[in-house]
């Protein structure tokens, strides 16, 4: 999609509140409900807009751990592992990466016991050579919305 400023003004709108109507929209962005209406609809079906989401506080919600897993894996089975991770409870993020090890985990827990179950899951599934938990003390920023769009 060649994405234009009115889609990036779209949305960045979107971002701060995925609640807004049509309307409300297009008086932020200064154009008719239609065109953003339109423009919305195609992001939508271009899979540039995947759905709508609220931002929850992990922690009130009694997820109060959240760890960091380095996961190294047998050569050549690499996506069917992370495929495998991805749909495991408590995942947030699975990346494929550069370095030393082949892939990292970002995952939410309740309490040490849950951290341990999952580690042991990990390294209980085929190809998963060894892992590396790292357990985050202080979360000084969180937050997956796309910076360039929300900071420009």
């Amino acid at each position: 999609m060649d994405s234009d400023e009115l889609d990036r003004r779209i949305v960045l709108e979107l971002l701060k509140d995925a609640r807004l109507s049509f309307r409300e929209l297009s008086k932020k962005v200064k154009c008719s409900v239609v065109t953003v209406a339109n423009r919305i609809r195609k992001m939508e079906k271009e899979g540039v807009v995947k759905g709508y989401s609220a931002i929850v506080d992990q922690e009130k919600l009694g997820y109060e751990l959240t760890t960091v897993t380095e996961v190294t894996v047998s050569k050549g089975k690499l996506l069917e592992v992370q495929k495998e991770i991805a749909n495991m409870s408590f995942v947030c993020a699975v990346y494929d990466v550069t370095g030393a090890e082949d892939s990292i985990v970002i995952s939410k827990f309740r309490n040490r016991e849950e951290v341990s179950n999952f580690t042991k899951a990990i390294l209980a599934l085929p190809h998963v050579e060894r892992t590396n938990t790292h357990v985050v003390l202080n979360t000084c920023k969180e937050d997956f919305r796309y910076p360039a769009i929300v900071r420009r």
